[in-house]
């Protein structure tokens, strides 16, 4: 039997053929734009994620479609699709790094209070998060809220057209703010409060639950459908992340730090995400919305360049470099919670290079991606080496830079599409070829490479993370027009 992964990505849909044993037979990828009507907003239309999946589904499975034994999925998390009555998308995806719902946030989090929400969901609001964006539909398109028969998540709204089933996973739900986290339901007061009807909502299952069989007419009669994870938590099963105390880092669109943890736990401040993980236990997640992205918007919008190593060429070394930049290009999230915030280069000079400000960015979203390790350390939570995986992760000085500024020991997994490989895992899983995620990984997961820190650079690195902490207070009123 063969399995399929597939990673319903920002900016495109990829996908994995493996076998059995884990060994990837075939990959394809199929790209789709992202909307910014508005300032600040950013939409898909859930009908591009469909043509993608199918025409990466049949480029996988030429020939062999009776010997595919399952499918599963990782997706962007948050996004909301809603579905009428028909089952007909009502309107354009509102997506994760959508900037919209400040006032809804603002809502949540005052008015209701960050306590109550973190005692209801171990959250509080962000603007990325499901809730505020329904609110926000809720307030100005009236028209499109009464329409709504059912609310989807991305990579859900896949699941479903695959299989007729709606469902989503608890690791995708944590991220709506309205799942009970700890005790894995529906929060019948975050629904009240957001004026949700619970029959909206899709059947909650674990990311290895089978939901389906895939519908009759793609032709894959022995195929089964997974309920699938978040893309983080699926990228933290494609890395083996997931006993206790386990790290991955993600430099994809957006980075993340992800914790693996055997008990459920909050951030005090809420600063992290109290998530559930796709092993059926849970993690503590910093998620910064512009990582991988910073460095493409940098080389290929404003050098006009396709030369993405060009941080090769600084003068100054790791370390020693006199720009800072603040990867805030959509907002934040952790820890700063601003969707206000911004991007920026400080400290430039006369002999300031091209190459010097290439790698700024590299060292801002590694800087950033520390705020969120350094919330954890807060916690308790002491992060002693971690995976790595994403598009960004494939950059050796990028891995190097991390290692350094998070001082500790960054691993390259064999297969870099975590999230896709996470999601072919958690197929064989639910199709039987594994009794559990945990054995799956132990068997399947094999590191490829590490790079440790260096005593000297991880010192300078840590005198620079000093200075770089300062910038983000220094400048937030200045962000908010105040």
């Amino acid at each position: 039997m063969y399995y399929i992964g597939i990673d319903l990505g920002t900016s495109s849909l990829k996908a994995l053929l493996v076998d059995r044993d884990g060994k990837i037979i075939k990959e394809a990828a199929e790209s789709y734009p992202v909307r910014y009507p508005k300032e600040g907003w950013s939409e898909q239309d859930p009908a591009d994620w469909l043509v993608a999946a199918e025409r990466v589904l049949d480029a996988l499975t030429q020939g062999i479609k009776r010997e595919i034994g399952g499918i599963s999925f990782g997706g962007q998390m948050h996004g909301l699709v809603l579905l009428d009555a028909n089952d007909e998308v009502i309107r354009p995806c509102i997506l994760w790094n959508d900037g919209r719902t400040q006032k809804q946030t603002d809502y949540l989090n005052g008015v209701i209070g960050k306590e109550k929400l973190s005692r209801l969901t171990a959250n509080i609001a962000f603007a990325g998060f499901t809730a505020p964006k329904i609110l926000w539909v809720k307030e100005n398109e009236p028209e499109n809220f009464r329409k709504i028969s059912k609310i989807m998540l991305p990579k859900d709204y896949l699941a479903y057209m695959l299989t007729g089933v709606h469902s989503t996973d608890y690791s995708d739900a944590s991220g709506t703010l309205l799942l009970d986290v700890k005790n894995k339901r529906w929060s019948d007061e975050m629904l009240e409060i957001c004026g949700v009807k619970k029959e909206w909502l899709p059947a909650l299952y674990e990311s290895d639950d089978v939901i389906g069989k895939v519908r009759e007419k793609y032709g894959m009669p022995n195929a089964v459908v997974t309920a699938g994870a978040g893309d983080n938590a699926a990228a933290a099963i494609g890395t083996g992340t997931v006993k206790d105390g386990d790290c991955n880092i993600s430099l994809g669109t957006s980075g993340t730090v992800f914790i693996a943890g055997d008990r459920f736990s909050v951030d005090g401040k809420n600063a992290l995400h109290a998530f559930a993980h796709a092993t059926g236990k849970w993690h503590l997640m910093g998620c910064i919305l512009s990582a991988a992205s910073c460095n493409k918007w940098w080389t290929e919008d404003i050098l006009q360049s396709k030369d993405y190593d060009a941080a090769e060429g600084s003068r100054e070394k790791p370390g020693k470099n006199s720009v800072y930049f603040l990867p805030y290009l959509m907002g934040e999230r952790s820890p700063h919670n601003d969707v206000n915030a911004r991007g920026c280069f400080i400290g430039m000079r006369p002999d300031t290079t091209r190459a010097d400000m290439s790698l700024a960015v590299l060292e801002g979203v590694a800087f950033a991606l520390k705020d969120c390790v350094e919330v954890a350390a807060s916690n308790g939570i002491k992060v002693k080496s971690t995976k790595i995986c994403g598009g960004g992760a494939r950059s050796a000085l990028w891995k190097k830079i991390i290692a350094n500024v998070l001082n500790v020991e960054v691993i390259s997994p064999e297969t870099e599409q975590g999230p896709s490989y996470g999601a072919a895992i958690l197929a064989m899983v639910g199709n039987g070829e594994y009794p559990d995620v945990e054995t799956a990984c132990a068997k399947l997961v094999k590191p490829l490479e590490s790079v440790l820190p260096d005593a000297e650079t991880a010192s300078l690195y840590a005198e620079r993370y000093a200075s770089f902490k300062k910038l983000y207070p220094a400048l937030k009123d200045f962000f908010n027009g105040k």
